[in-house]
């Protein structure tokens, strides 16, 4: 598989493919999760259907390289399954204090989930 020129995520385009720490195609890429206008980079949702599978996020720590047509996570193909699969934000939130604050990769996961689904 050619992989392409390295490129940075403001650049890199949906249906590259994902490629697992171990040189497995693990899956495409659905959508990348940024802040462009922060610079911030959080992540990829990742299409990983060769089965039943479904969307999974990796965290842009999980994420090694990106290239014109793959990304490479820093992660192993027996692994792809346990990542998170994006998730809707609550229909109704109450604080009750710092207990209750969402946490950065829910926080991604529900950014995700609001781009895939449109409400973003």
């Amino acid at each position: 598989m050619q992989r392409g020129d390295p490129v940075s995520y403001l650049a890199f385009e949906p249906g590259a493919d994902v490629v697992s720490s171990d040189g497995q195609v693990v899956g495409k890429v659905e959508h990348v999760l940024a802040v462009p206008a922060q610079d911030i980079f959080d992540g990829l949702v990742i299409d990983i259907r060769t089965g039943p599978g479904g969307l999974r996020f990796a965290d842009a720590e999980q994420v090694d390289e990106l290239y014109e047509r793959a990304a490479v996570l820093n992660i192993a193909a027996a692994d792809i399954d346990a990542l998170p699969e994006p998730a809707p934000a609550p229909g109704a939130l109450e604080s009750h204090g710092a207990e209750d604050t969402e946490g950065a990769l829910r926080a991604k996961l529900h950014r995700a989930w609001d781009l895939i689904s449109g409400n973003y």
